[in-house]
């Protein structure tokens, strides 16, 4: 059935606004042929975000310069299909990992930023770094000392806490591949956790999500991070107890009775 000019014209000026499909239109009962190849190609490049590998020796040499002691790390999970059926081995180091950041001389830390492929290589292999950098020079002119960039194989969200738990830093923030849907597969998202240690809940983190070029840039990530990074050390806490005021914050108040 094809579409009237009009309403061709009203889908086609909703599109600019969201990359979800709208208006598809139909043939029969099925999709025109264009929308349903569209279909397949985003469905096929989030099966390949979620079961590459990231390569971490590259990332380490690109931000090499920023971060000049760069742990490599690894989860429980020995390969990419125990990571996928086992979320709990992602979730925690494996030994040796453990063991290295145990006999680690390292004085304490306020930030403990870390890396993990998650469920999408490519977000991590396109914005990781220069989201790095950006982060890095922001914490730097607040003078809050970091540990050594932690990069992580077949991590989850939760594997942050653990490190930062060992690291004995204030905070730990860790940078992660989100799982890609059929409209973006390069969505990385980032977590912090005040007082990290093993056991935290999702509850008592705060996620900054949808860092991409088409959602959050990394400007506005970097920017929201600070804040509530600032905010986590003056309340001493993360999670549902920690919002983005920063809006409310910014209106004047009007004491005066009318």
């Amino acid at each position: 059935m094809a579409e009237q000019p009009e309403s061709a014209q009203l889908w086609q000026r909703l599109r600019q606004f969201t990359n979800a499909r709208i208006g598809l239109g139909r043939v029969g009962d099925g999709l025109p042929t264009k929308a349903h190849l569209a279909f397949q190609q985003d469905h096929a490049l989030a099966r390949d975000a979620v079961h590459a590998h990231v390569d971490f020796a590259a990332l380490a040499s690109t931000v090499q310069a920023e971060f000049p002691h760069i742990l490599r790390l690894k989860s429980a999970a020995v390969d990419r299909a125990s990571y996928l059926k086992r979320p709990d081995l992602g979730r925690m180091l494996d030994a040796d990992s453990r063991q290295q950041l145990a006999t680690l001389q390292s004085a304490p830390a306020t930030i403990a930023l870390v890396v993990a492929d998650g469920l999408s290589a490519v977000a991590i292999e396109r914005h990781a770094a220069p989201l790095l950098r950006l982060i890095k020079q922001q914490l730097s002119e607040l003078g809050w000392s970091l540990a050594p960039l932690s990069l992580v194989e077949q991590g989850r969200v939760a594997i942050g806490d653990e490190i930062g738990e060992l690291l004995g830093a204030e905070l730990v923030v860790i940078l992660i591949g989100e799982r890609p849907g059929l409209s973006v597969a390069d969505s990385l998202g980032i977590y912090l956790t005040y007082a990290p240690q093993r056991g935290r809940t999702d509850a008592e983190r705060n996620c900054i999500s949808n860092i991409h070029p088409q959602g959050l840039s990394y400007a506005a990530a970097s920017e929201l991070l600070v804040y509530l990074l600032g905010q986590a050390r003056q309340r001493r806490l993360t999670g549902v107890g920690l919002k983005d005021e920063r809006q409310r914050l910014s209106q004047p108040t009007n004491s005066s009775l009318e």
